[in-house]
């Protein structure tokens, strides 16, 4: 019989994960042309203003190797109960093996258990569109472009206006 791959392990986010969760998140993003390296200080800012509704680590044998945050987003026409993905952080030589996958459908169900109305991001909307993002006419992401503004609504209405993310995506490098 072959090996099995061992399986990666979804999971809230405990204290001891902290520091892992920084440092998933800074190596991941290390590389990436859009990322100007605040990325894990936003986790770090959410985590502090108590902001982090939905935080998911993924675990292969017990280490940290990926991370996803859900935050509260407040909405210019009113509607209550969205939430911003992200950041979302896999291990570099983890990636394309489904394991931001897992961490996003994994976070996605526990908003819906939540009585979420829906979830907004900023990415490509190539990866996003599998788990039914998609750009909503009328609805656009503050500060971000159309093409990379993306919204997932759990029930028929998706709000009109701007959706702006916590003050926690502001935060900076030290």
């Amino acid at each position: 019989m072959p090996n099995q791959p061992a399986p990666v392990v979804v999971r809230p986010e405990g204290p001891s994960d902290v520091e892992a969760i920084f440092e998933v998140t800074r190596a991941a993003f290390a590389s990436v042309p859009h990322a100007d390296g605040t990325e894990p200080y936003i986790v770090d800012a959410l985590r502090s203003a108590g902001a982090l509704t939905v935080s998911l680590v993924a675990t292969l044998h017990s280490r940290v190797v990926g991370h996803v945050g859900f935050s509260p987003v407040a909405m210019s026409d009113g509607t209550e109960g969205w939430y911003a993905l992200g950041p979302v952080s896999v291990l570099p030589e983890i990636q394309r093996r489904g394991v931001g996958t897992a961490l996003i459908a994994d976070g996605l169900d526990r908003l819906r258990a939540l009585g979420a109305a829906g979830c907004v991001l900023v990415g490509d909307p190539a990866y996003y569109v599998r788990f039914g993002f998609a750009n909503r006419p009328g609805l656009s992401l503050e500060d971000y472009p159309a093409s990379v503004s993306l919204a997932l609504p759990f029930a028929d209405l998706v709000p009109r206006g701007t959706a702006t993310f916590h003050e926690g995506f502001r935060a900076k490098t030290p």
